[in-house]
């Protein structure tokens, strides 16, 4: 599995690098099936597939890194010990640097770094979320290549406050929306509702007191 992890630990940290092998490859392949088989089209095929190919890991590998930690790998933790923001950009952002130290189950440091557009993380989500610098995250890696890492951001504080963040955010449209017309139907059903939900899903939780003081107000609605 060490293996499988360092490969793809590289696709994902030098994409460029790998999108000129994946290709070379294919033409190579391309190259020697054309030979054996005698026919020209395999030098067109397997170029077209490597280039194929070799788009779908800049873009995708990252993803699939992060499936692959997140079924086989071991958990430890980890912390962000220095960032650098870069001149290069991705979506009007500027890409970051991190370097990292990976504190393994066995207690074992390791020294990391992985950027904005390497960075593993689970689950998979339509949003890049970090860590913040010095803050301890959980994170799986694969022992005999420890410095592949992935970001387990929900079993973490942070991502554990972003998803609050998140789900508190119907919460208070409902409540704001309501408050321009405290009487409307509509608007107190949207809020009960947006109370009740946060409520069931957060009773256990790690903000007893925002529990209590959501209960308060639903009590107030039923008055």
């Amino acid at each position: 599995m060490h293996i499988i992890s360092a490969i793809l630990h590289y696709l994902t940290h030098h994409p460029l690098w790998s999108f000129l092998i994946i290709l070379f490859i294919s033409l190579f392949i391309g190259i020697l099936i054309t030979i054996w088989r005698n026919h020209g089209k395999w030098l067109i095929v397997f170029p077209i597939l490597g280039f194929i190919t070799a788009i779908f890991n800049i873009f995708f590998t990252h993803y699939l890194n992060s499936l692959f930690l997140n079924a086989v790998g071991t958990e430890g933790t980890a912390i962000i010990v220095y960032a650098e923001q870069t001149n290069s950009t991705y979506n009007d952002k500027y890409i970051w640097e991190y370097s990292v130290v990976l504190k393994t189950s066995e207690g074992q440091d390791v020294a990391t770094s992985f950027n904005t557009m390497s960075a593993s993380i689970y689950p998979l989500r339509n949003a890049i979320l970090i860590p913040p610098q010095g803050e301890v995250f959980v994170a799986k890696y694969v022992p005999g290549f420890e410095r592949n890492i992935l970001i387990m951001s929900d079993k973490s504080n942070y991502g554990k406050k972003w998803v609050i963040n998140k789900d508190l955010k119907p919460v208070l449209k409902a409540e704001a929306q309501l408050a321009t017309s405290p009487s409307n139907p509509d608007f107190i059903s949207e809020y009960r509702l947006a109370l009740e939900a946060f409520i069931e899903k957060y009773r256990d939780g790690p903000d007893p007191a925002l529990i209590q003081q959501f209960e308060q107000k639903l009590e107030a609605l039923e008055k």
